[in-house]
């Protein structure tokens, strides 16, 4: 395996120390993603895969690093653990062994061999883990769906089941967070695979269109009906039907859809005789469906008939830990189309985009990746790439034409300030955006009474 394929999370109390040993890691092409408190540790090892955990054996919490090695070998045996200790005695080294640990380095540590250790112990993780039995890998991706988040972690399981069956999926979530991927997916999992998909945006269509474009018409059924045109229901006969922003349908097509769904034909506009479709249906909304039913919008009916198994796909800002693999992904896809030899993006710019609230989500990242690298001439995009309503201190410097008349310090607490307004007083997020320690920040913030 490559280490580009490693997946590893780091634990420990002190952020300085995590990040530094995710930046190492992800230096040499690892996947890595830090965590600073224990609980949180032990929610995200019993929802998701890792290959490898590096965990601080003394934490600032009733649990330490050896919890966390029981709690990683009850729910993913495969999973190697690699304990760091500035406290190391034999008997320590030796019960950590015992329960399962791959090895453990002693502070101060020796990053390249680090560096070495994970990759040593990933290979074994690979190898056992593809011993166990397909339905007990977590690690399922799905093309252009991707994310290692303990949120993405539990859609993958719900895709992996309902992908072979024939149960109508209801998928919800913001605009842009990647429902149409979604639907696609288990669409390319299913039995149907080599069968049409076909979306449909119910928000983009009159009430009339709509129609015709479900059912399909008769020659004559209307002005403009110079032929039998077939409808998508049709179309996607043996396939799959998206129906896009169905919180949208006109309550007479909610009527018409139930009916179909319920007994399999479908009549096209203008006709007497039914046709026969077999057509699974994904639904998706952004809209809250419930309230809709509340507000008589929308058919109760309809609404538990396309609700077979329902998906909800958080906002990007709720998995930020899933923005770097998403980034590099459109990375390579926008150089490819380009052409262009960008082949990474610097661990600066990386902060200041997992620190961004996306309100566009998915569609939004990905567009600005495409952005920054249609107008970068360097192979590694950096924070200078970044368009500014992204980057609040090239917000800042955009405001401010002329920064020579500036002192230094004033630029710095304007910088500062800035950033911390950015993201919400947030100073962790901040420290990291603006490439400094917590430390340095708070006396920054004291200096500079902000």
């Amino acid at each position: 395996m490559s280490n580009k394929d490693i997946i590893v999370l780091v634990v420990d109390d002190e952020p300085e120390h995590a990040d530094g040993i995710v930046e190492a890691l992800e230096k040499s092409s690892a996947k890595a993603i830090a965590v600073y408190k224990a609980k949180d540790a032990l929610e995200i090892v019993r929802k998701q895969w890792f290959d490898v955990v590096v965990t601080d054996l003394k934490l600032d919490s009733d649990v330490n690093g050896l919890a966390i090695l029981e709690e990683v070998k009850k729910h993913n045996p495969a999973t190697e653990v690699i304990l760091i200790t500035a406290y190391a005695t034999i008997e320590t080294c030796k019960e950590a062994i015992r329960r399962g640990a791959y090895d453990y380095l002693v502070k101060p540590i020796d990053i390249d061999q680090l560096r070495v250790m994970v990759t040593r112990a990933a290979r074994r993780a690979v190898a056992a883990h593809s011993r166990a039995a397909p339905e007990a890998r977590t690690d399922f991706l799905f093309d252009a769906v991707r994310g290692s988040s303990p949120a993405m972690q539990g859609i993958f399981d719900v895709l992996r089941r309902v992908s072979p069956t024939n149960i109508t999926v209801l998928i919800e979530g913001e605009s842009g967070t990647g429902k149409e991927l979604l639907a696609r997916a288990i669409h390319i999992n299913s039995n149907r695979h080599n069968k049409p998909f076909v979306p449909v945006n119910c928000a983009g269509l009159s009430e009339s269109l709509l129609e015709s474009e479900l059912f399909g018409h008769v020659k004559g059924a209307f002005t403009g009906a110079a032929a039998d045109r077939k409808g998508l229901l049709e179309v996607a006969d043996s396939g799959t039907l998206f129906l896009d922003e169905i919180g949208d349908m006109p309550m007479s097509m909610q009527a018409k859809l139930l009916r179909v769904l319920e007994d399999g034909l479908v009549v096209p506009v203008g006709a007497s005789k039914p046709i026969v479709v077999d057509v699974r249906l994904i639904s998706a909304t952004n809209h809250d469906l419930i309230q809709l039913v509340e507000e008589k919008k929308f058919r109760q009916d309809l609404y538990f008939r396309i609700k077979g198994v329902s998906i909800s796909v958080p906002a990007l800002r709720d998995r930020a830990s899933d923005i770097p693999q998403l980034a590099d992904y459109f990375l390579k896809q926008a150089a490819a189309e380009l052409n262009k030899p960008i082949s990474a993006i610097s661990p600066a710019a990386m902060n200041i985009l997992t620190s961004y609230t996306w309100p566009g989500n998915i569609r939004q990242l990905r567009n600005c990746i495409r952005t920054m690298a249609v107008m970068s001439d360097r192979q590694q995009l950096d924070v200078q790439d970044i368009p500014p309503e992204i980057h609040p201190i090239r917000q800042l410097a955009g405001a401010t034409a002329d920064l020579s008349g500036l002192r230094l310090d004033e630029l710095e607490k304007q910088a500062i300030a800035g950033t911390l307004a950015k993201v919400d007083g947030n100073r962790e997020k901040a420290a990291k955006i603006l490439g400094i320690g917590e430390r340095t920040l708070y006396r920054k913030i004291r200096e500079y009474n902000l």
